[in-house]
């Protein structure tokens, strides 16, 4: 879904201004939020939402004490009644004042909105222009989803190995010269999801948890709410650069929809299908077909019961739509590398899972998984590899980003040591572009979580000490020696995870679930299974038990939960993510750093809204 057309670059600072006030007791809330900072041209929807019916005679909407139209360039459309989506005030009405697409000139600006009955809001926004001259040709955006510091530290551990304290090798992004803390809270929590987080990233605004390159107002429908232009649809519209999205998850999650996406619900899998098909991405690989193809067409896995909004209800395919706007669609790694090879292609749609590819130790090591149903995955390096060589082509450069999605699912079901081996497919496809990179200075490379996880890494398990309880062969401090974890291989994977001495990795956030105290060779840990339900609607579940299957392991012990009992599976932390960046502009992370500032450093670089805007 395109932003339209600006207004005016004096609308959007009042928009914004306007957004992040409230209005005393009755609560109305402006958009863009108070102290939002934008780039200087990119578009974006000013919207006050009052907190009850309220005549347009009855309000006043100044910026910088002008009114808001003398600014902006154009009235609004003020919408007198429609239905409130909040939980507390469902289905009561409320009235608003939209102005779409507008744009600012570089400055600060306040906006004012008053109604007659006394409600009053402030709002402040900063307007920021990038020197003229970019510093980058071309972006490249890692995203070790939910990645925390235990993530680097075990990985460089299994991959590179650790003797008498030294490690022997590093991950390939430990050396970029630039590094920050990174602050994910989202507008209305302090705990972010990947949606959110991600369109910080990529729009330079804070927004609210589900919610992607929008603000979220009290419109019920999950596609009409203030949108943000987003760094893929502002590199569209003001260069000739290309835009890549590769992701080990399905195309349609979070992350990857980030770049291009606006919707209230990261759930809209079928209007994120849509959106990405409008959008003109150049390059988009990864999972999640089952979103593209006719709902008539026979799946490979079975679609689990809380996932049917994934699976499309008509007999459209979306991948022939690609095609017939000039992608080439590979279906396995053969055809990828095929496609990627090919001069004359510029376009590329490659969908090699119904859901989410299999994590790198299912993949390389254990053969588990679905890797039987999908035995023709590409990796993260490869597709990786096979994106630059497409997007390379063109001579103005691109924007790519690549996500290592699984590092978070695999936390999320309190997986350690799947979370680990993809944190180390992380570092292979960051050393990927590394080496792509390494003969130019013209790109800049961001490694990032978009959040983290509550995981730590306390010390050792020794499976050789005999002892009642397996929490006694936990080894700390000096007792915490070395993992015995064979060499590992070419890719850095040590082929057998189920080393006599392994890390302990440890969750501080969890449902109710049996610790085996070693790793899960037989698939994926699922760690509990739904104990009740809603009786009015069988598809919620009210309390996450642990799973059975896992309680008569001679090493099980059960774990009471610390979370809500409606949580299946750990949860986000609040703590600050680690980035680490190289390349022209990379200079500019230091420090702590609020997510937004990410995007503001990618648009300086590439000197996005340099140009005054029209």
């Amino acid at each position: 879904m395109s932003i339209p057309r600006p207004r005016a670059l004096a609308a959007l600072s009042l928009l914004a201004l306007v957004a992040g006030a409230s209005f005393g007791a009755r609560a109305a809330a402006i958009y863009p939020i108070d102290r939002a900072e934008m780039l200087a041209g990119a578009r974006f929807d000013f919207r006050v939402d009052f907190a009850g019916i309220t005549p347009q005679s009855e309000v006043t909407v100044t910026v910088n004490g002008e009114p808001y139209d003398a600014v902006l360039g154009a009235r609004g459309r003020y919408v007198g009644e429609e239905p409130d989506s909040t939980d507390a005030d469902k289905n009561q009405p409320f009235s608003n004042l939209r102005v779409p697409g507008v744009a600012l000139k570089p400055g600060r600006y306040e906006v004012k909105a008053t109604t007659r009955d006394g409600e009053s809001a402030t709002a402040t926004w900063t307007v920021y222009a990038p020197a003229a001259k970019p510093k980058a040709k071309n972006v490249i955006l890692f995203i070790g989803d939910g990645m925390t510091v235990a993530n680097r530290t075990a990985a460089r551990i299994l991959s590179k190995g650790i003797v008498q304290g030294k490690y022997t090798g590093r991950l390939s992004f430990d050396d970029f010269p630039y590094t920050a803390l990174i602050g994910t809270s989202s507008v209305d929590s302090i705990a972010t999801d990947s949606a959110n987080s991600m369109s910080a990233y990529t729009t330079g605004h804070k927004g609210s948890v589900n919610g992607l390159g929008v603000y979220a107002s009290k419109s019920i429908d999950p596609l009409d709410h203030p949108k943000v232009e987003t760094i893929g649809e502002l590199v569209k519209r003001l260069s000739r650069k290309s835009v890549g999205v590769v992701t080990d998850a399905e195309v349609e999650d979070a992350t990857p929809a980030g770049i291009f996406v606006h919707t209230r619900q990261r759930r809209e899998y079928l209007s994120i299908v849509d959106q990405f098909l409008a959008s003109g991405v150049d390059v988009l690989m990864g999972g999640g077909s089952v979103s593209f193809v006719p709902k008539s067409t026979p799946l490979r896995v079975p679609l689990a019961a809380a996932d049917a909004y994934k699976r499309r209800s008509d007999e459209r395919d979306v991948i022939a739509d690609f095609a017939a706007r000039g992608y080439t669609t590979p279906r396995t790694a053969d055809e990828l590398a095929a496609a990627a090879a090919a001069p004359g292609t510029r376009r590329l749609l490659g969908l090699f899972h119904e859901g989410n590819l299999d994590g790198a130790l299912d993949r390389h090591v254990l053969k588990a998984g679905t890797v039987e149903q999908f035995p023709q995955q590409p990796d993260l390096t490869q597709m990786t590899r096979d994106a630059l060589t497409v997007l390379s082509r063109n001579p103005d450069g691109f924007v790519l980003l690549v996500e290592a999605g699984s590092i978070d699912k695999f936390s999320h079901r309190l997986d350690g040591e799947r979370s680990v081996y993809d944190t180390v497919l992380l570092s292979n496809a960051v050393q990927v572009a590394k080496d792509w990179a390494a003969t130019r200075n013209d790109t800049l490379i961001i490694v990032t979580p978009d959040h983290t996880h509550p995981m730590s890494l306390i010390g050792d398990i020794d499976e050789n000490i005999s002892a009642d309880e397996a929490r006694d062969q936990v080894g700390t401090y000096a007792k915490a020696k070395f993992p015995t974890y064979p060499k590992p291989n070419a890719d850095g994977y040590p082929e057998n995870v189920l080393a006599t001495r392994h890390l302990d990795i440890v969750y501080g956030a969890h449902p109710d679930f049996y610790d085996t105290y070693s790793p899960k060779t037989d698939g994926p840990f699922e760690p509990t299974e739904c104990t009740k339900r809603d009786p009015k609607d069988a598809a919620k579940c009210l309390v996450y038990g642990a799973n059975p299957k896992y309680a008569n392991l001679p090493r099980a012990q059960l774990r009471v939960g610390n979370l809500p009992h409606a949580e299946e599976h750990g949860v986000h932390a609040v703590d600050d993510g680690v980035l680490s960046a190289t390349g022209p502009g990379a200079e500019q992370f230091h420090g702590f750093m609020e997510n937004t500032e990410v995007f503001k450093a990618m648009v300086t670089a590439l000197g996005l809204g340099a140009r005054p805007p029209r």
